[in-house]
């Protein structure tokens, strides 16, 4: 066995037995008439036994017992979520023992929490700069229309594609040429690797890079330099397809939105100078006659 080999083989046992003792603990912590059961007496152990668990999740009451254990067995996703639901796991613990599996959670809810009625007048008052709520995968949850009117629509690609990673390697569709696009691509994927050093065995994480290593040689060749880098604000400059409206410099600035724990932030385009200033006001007033 290589040392790469064990390695991977040491991280998958740890991720089983967090996932074994996680569902031990949501397991004790709830009661049988919780759930419907009769209760009995005597219990020598708190809140439900195995074999009630498998019961509820329609699950053998032997693998169910491996589960807990530990052991090298294979748990798909329609198999966790029975069993979620029959410990009766809220969205948080959904998705932690989702990710412990290292699978995607079937019934995951698509809302963002991060995404609330403060947050939407938030973005429509910071008009006519652009403005997005990302998460820490650099996935876009929702936007203003002058985010819209400068890169494009995000709704316009399939939900799995709305993210920074997608959409500045494959969309050629945008409204925008990047011209510090040698700088800002290798940036962007030096960030979110480091972001990704907590979460390396979780599809939502994974997934994106996989799907670009397959069909993005540029992406492919940037990812292996295997780059890290923190979070700061450059001014970028990007050229839109309106000669009217021409060159935006833009400083890409980040507001917390604490204390949610995914990273939630609100990402406004600010104007760098006056003159780009001014032409996002001669943007928003085309948008808002022709919209």
């Amino acid at each position: 066995m290589t040392p790469a080999t064990a390695a991977a083989a040491s991280a998958d046992g740890l991720r089983r037995a967090e996932l074994a003792a996680f569902l031990r603990s949501r397991r004790e912590r709830i009661t049988p008439d919780q759930v419907g059961l009769p209760g009995t007496a005597r219990r020598r152990t708190p809140g439900l036994r195995r074999e009630e668990v498998a019961h509820l999740a329609s699950v053998g009451i032997t693998w169910y017992t491996w589960l807990e254990q530990g052991r090298a067995i294979n748990v798909s996703a329609a198999v966790l979520d029975a069993i979620a639901r029959a410990l009766r796991m809220d969205p948080a613990e959904r998705a932690h023992a989702f990710a412990l599996a290292g699978t995607t959670d079937p019934r995951a809810e698509p809302d963002s929490p991060a995404v609330t009625p403060t947050v939407l007048r938030l973005l429509r008052r910071l008009e006519p700069w652009p403005a997005e709520v990302k998460n820490a995968r650099y996935e876009i949850l929702a936007h203003n229309t002058a985010y819209v009117g400068v890169f494009g629509d995000p709704a316009e690609l399939e939900p799995g594609h709305r993210n920074a990673l997608w959409m500045m390697f494959m969309n050629h569709r945008r409204g925008v040429q990047y011209l510090d696009r040698d700088v800002m691509l290798p940036e962007l994927l030096a960030k979110y690797r480091k972001a990704m050093a907590e979460h390396v065995a979780e599809p939502a994480w994974k997934a994106p890079v996989e799907e670009l290593l397959a069909v993005s040689p540029e992406f492919r060749e940037l990812w292996e330099r295997r780059e890290v880098a923190p979070m700061v604000s450059h001014v970028k400059r990007y050229l839109h397809a309106d000669p009217e409206i021409g060159l935006l410099r833009l400083e890409h600035r980040h507001m917390w939105l604490a204390p949610d724990g995914d990273a939630y932030r609100v990402v406004a385009y600010v104007p760098a100078d006056d003159e780009t200033e001014e032409r996002l006001a001669k943007l928003a007033g085309r948008t808002a006659l022709t919209g």
